[in-house]
């Protein structure tokens, strides 16, 4: 397999280009240093004077999506203990979640002081969802793949509109998620919501989960009526992907907290034993690993060696977790 000389984007990746010297056309178009630092520091700029802004109002000022993985727990640290904002916790606890994870939630929820909700969907429609993201060729436009697999694509999706429909009914101003850099394009760290785009979106994540479940995924996304009522729609944020971040400063500030490392998980996750599964299937469905281009984007911008990155890419999903998924879903054995 050949890989991009700088970073670790195979010459599977759809739409790759490698020049003379082996370099892909992400890294030569790639901002530089000096660039990402002027973006990040805008972006950081702005969102605490958001902060600022919102401190004086009553309820809630966060509602944060937590998988209870090592991100979106530092994140939740970040806003309440750094930034001093009431926040909201939710769950989706996708049938899958490590009970590592589980626990994690349970002792941080606790420690630091957040109210927590726990979204349980019924396992059959997580089942159905999950086989058809699996098996089911054109669910989701090949650009949605570049990034996570089709099952990550429906279970992200899921969990988004249940954010959404949170923030819209409790009128909260801000929609935090706990991606890291390298998991999401600085331009789309940090946006407010508007109408069109509300409803852009809601139509490009319910209708392939409407093509395999029907109007059974409706609960879990704002109606009609809601974005129709809505007057102060929420901002969207990823604030690790523009603050500035360390993982083993992350972790060390999660142990204080009684996180600990899970080792049930596949080595790119801290919460999900499905995303081994996801993990495999989108190899052998697409040629490339639904992790190439956020590790990809890690090394481009210094938080990761490429050796490392590679190395991560190379560790095969754990067989006894790939078949302990593969049994609770109702498929065979891999062949």
């Amino acid at each position: 397999m050949k890989y991009c000389a700088r970073c670790v984007l195979p010459e599977t990746f759809p739409g790759i280009r490698f020049d003379e010297e082996g370099v892909c056309q992400y890294c030569r178009e790639a901002p530089g240093p000096e660039r990402r630092a002027a973006q990040r520091a805008r972006l950081r700029a702005r969102f605490e004077a958001l902060v600022e802004e919102i401190h004086a109002r009553p309820g809630y000022h966060a509602l944060m999506a937590w998988s209870g993985g090592k991100d979106s727990t530092y994140t939740l640290w970040l806003l309440r203990e750094h930034y001093g904002l009431r926040v909201l916790a939710f769950t989706l606890d996708n049938g899958f979640t490590s009970p590592a994870a589980l626990k994690n939630i349970r002792v941080v929820a606790e420690n630091l002081g957040v109210d927590h909700i726990l979204i349980k969907p019924r396992f059959d429609l997580l089942r159905a969802i999950f086989v058809a993201s699996a098996q089911q060729d054109g669910l989701y436009p090949p650009r949605a793949l570049e990034r996570a697999s089709s099952i990550c694509n429906s279970c992200m999706g899921l969990a988004k509109g249940i954010g959404l429909r949170l923030a819209l009914e409790r009128g909260i101003p801000l929609l935090i998620y706990g991606w890291s850099p390298g998991q999401i394009p600085l331009a789309s760290a940090l946006f407010r919501f508007t109408p069109p785009m509300l409803r852009t979106f809601l139509q490009t994540a319910t209708v392939p989960l409407r093509t395999v479940a029907g109007d059974e995924v409706a609960p879990y996304f704002p109606d009609d009526s809601m974005v129709l009522r809505a007057t102060d729609l929420p901002y969207s944020l990823a604030p690790l992907a523009f603050l500035d971040y360390s993982e083993e400063a992350a972790l060390t500030r999660l142990r204080a907290l009684g996180w600990e490392l899970p080792t049930d998980t596949d080595p790119n996750s801290t919460n999900c034993l499905l995303n081994a599964f996801a993990n495999q299937v989108h190899i052998e469905r697409t040629g490339y690993h639904p992790y190439a281009m956020e590790l990809a984007g890690l090394v481009r911008e210094g938080y990761m060696s490429r050796e490392e990155a590679l190395a991560r890419l190379e560790v095969p999903s754990a067989p006894e977790v790939v078949a302990a998924v593969r049994a609770k879903l109702g498929l065979p054995p891999h062949p």
